[in-house]
């Protein structure tokens, strides 16, 4: 089986809809796939309605946290939720102030470019974007890819959008204590992404995952494409010790990445303990709901 608990959809910062998404991962031989867009569910009905036979979806979202990193300062951690619902108030709010604030910002940094006389625009960026839609830095990479800046939104990344590029503007992320909880009063489990990505930025020390281990975090995203292999072997003794489940996803983005889905894999046993810890939606198989108990 090849469980793929990590992907992004044109509802966030992908290029596939969830339609294509799904045809993607079904094409690709995968079993199990998770639609993880950035703090929205508004993906999810698209995806279960064009599942194949053969097929299962987890549905999910991709949480932008800030957390002390061990060290005295604050950075941004991701949090995979899956399973939760939906449509918990706390959830419905905190995401619609995360879409709102993501909005807010890439407009100032597209503003920031322009003054720079790079050929963005910052109002038409956005009246490009779903009004609901997460917006965030990959829609201005694109932007900069489409105007010939840049080749790649990897590029994109590594020359102007950078955390310490003068471009970069701040936001107020939802702490990562508060996720791990809101999550897990919906019914939903929660897994750290790409902890130990380093050169995306700071990351957390290995004590600071043992406190949200022991707030109720219930895994790690071991296997990455960001991940080398020394700090995948950190990640899989940590995650042993504090008997944390162990996935592996792709982060797949479409053609904003040259990752392709499925490219790292969840072992069963792993998504079957993550299942087996929530009690807020299950997943959908072939078109019809699988048991979570």
């Amino acid at each position: 089986m090849v469980i793929d608990l990590h992907t992004h959809s044109s509802v966030s910062d992908g290029t596939d809809t969830p339609t294509e998404l799904i045809t993607t991962a079904a094409e690709s031989g995968l079993s199990v796939v998770a639609l993880t867009d950035h703090d929205t569910t508004a993906g999810w009905a698209e995806a279960a309605a064009a599942l194949p036979d053969g097929l299962s979806l987890v549905r999910g979202a991709e949480l932008s946290c800030e957390s002390p990193n061990g060290l005295g300062g604050v950075v941004t951690v991701h949090l995979l939720a899956y399973l939760f619902d939906p449509d918990a108030p706390v959830i419905v709010a905190e995401q619609s102030r995360l879409r709102a604030e993501r909005r807010e910002r890439l407009h100032k940094m597209a503003k920031r470019m322009a003054a720079d006389g790079y050929p963005v625009d910052a109002d038409d960026l956005l009246a490009s974007l779903p009004a609901d839609s997460p917006a965030g830095r990959p829609h201005l990479a694109m932007a900069l890819v489409q105007a010939g800046v840049v080749e790649s939104v990897d590029e994109a990344f590594r020359v102007f959008l950078n955390s310490r590029g003068r471009f970069m503007v701040s936001r107020r992320d939802t702490p990562v204590h508060t996720a791990i909880q809101m999550i897990a009063d919906a019914g939903g489990v929660t897994v750290l992404a790409h902890a130990f990505a380093r050169h995306r930025g700071p990351t957390l020390t290995a004590d600071v995952i043992k406190e949200l281990a022991a707030a109720g975090l219930s895994g790690l995203e071991v296997d990455h494409p960001d991940h080398t292999p020394s700090a995948r072997a950190e990640l899989a003794e940590l995650a042993g010790d504090l008997r944390l489940v162990k996935t592996g996803s792709s982060d797949y983005h479409g053609t904003n990445k040259t990752i392709r889905i499925g490219q790292e894999s969840t072992s069963p046993e792993a998504l079957a303990e993550l299942v087996a810890r929530t009690s807020g939606v299950v997943p959908v198989l072939h078109g019809k709901v699988m048991s979570s108990g």
